[in-house]
């Protein structure tokens, strides 16, 4: 069986190959598309276990994708963090040398989970300057209801 991330050089290259076919417009409802087909799994368990879903699905994912991070949960206050060390996507794709990494690669991450997790009532921040080093960081926030609701 192929791991995931075997799929790391040909999501770089598709991401190319879309923006330059139909700009950054298509690259970015690529990202939505695969927010809305293939990440049931973050929303149905942040949907079952609130903030807690995030530590769930991320445990399972950054180490099944042998990450060096550091997460942390705090339910009371209703947020979640991670903070990438060293991001194996990113990492890989800076250590190829015959492969020039997709330009906006790391973005993926904030669209993608952003489009999960926003809907579900939450705030979603992430850091994506230190992506040079295969490093970012981001953070899920209860938001709070309005007023009247």
């Amino acid at each position: 069986m192929i791991s995931c991330t075997e799929f790391i050089p040909a999501y770089s290259q598709l991401f190319k190959v879309l923006e330059r076919l139909g700009g950054k417009d298509a690259v970015e409802a690529f990202w939505r598309y695969l927010a809305a087909k293939f990440l049931n799994n973050l929303r149905d368990l942040v949907a079952a276990n609130g903030i807690r879903g995030c530590w769930l699905y991320w445990s399972h994912t950054l180490k099944e994708e042998a990450a060096d991070f550091t997460m942390e949960l705090d339910e009371e206050a209703g947020t979640f963090s991670i903070t990438m060390h060293k991001c194996p996507s990113k990492g890989r794709l800076l250590e190829w040398r015959h492969i020039q990494p997709y330009h906006d690669y790391c973005r993926h991450c904030d669209v993608l989970y952003r489009e999960v997790l926003e809907p579900l009532g939450y705030a979603y921040e992430i850091d994506l300057s230190q992506c040079d080093m295969a490093r970012c960081s981001l953070v899920v926030r209860r938001r709070e209801p309005s007023p009247g609701n």
